[in-house]
């Protein structure tokens, strides 16, 4: 089973927010996840990322790997992606 960290929709029509999820390559954008391990809201003025840096090395370090859009938040974040 591959597995990918990447962002799943939520809010509404132009008040969209997402939240950093770790899920199998397989499953739907909005589908089942197998952990949440951050947010993401590019709405806000601050375009707030809270992210759980333990919890996504950890994912990393078994194999995950990020999207494109999840590990520019990553390099914003200063968490080291290898």
């Amino acid at each position: 089973m591959s597995v990918k960290i990447r962002l799943k929709r939520f809010g509404t029509k132009k008040r969209v927010y997402y939240r950093v999820v770790v899920v199998d390559s397989r499953a739907p954008r909005d589908g089942r996840t197998l952990e949440e391990v951050g947010q993401y809201h590019p709405i806000e003025a601050e375009n707030q990322i809270v992210l759980d840096a333990e919890k996504i090395k950890a994912w990393i370090a078994k194999g995950a790997l990020p999207s494109q859009t999840v590990k520019k938040l990553l390099n914003k974040q200063n968490i080291a992606v290898k």
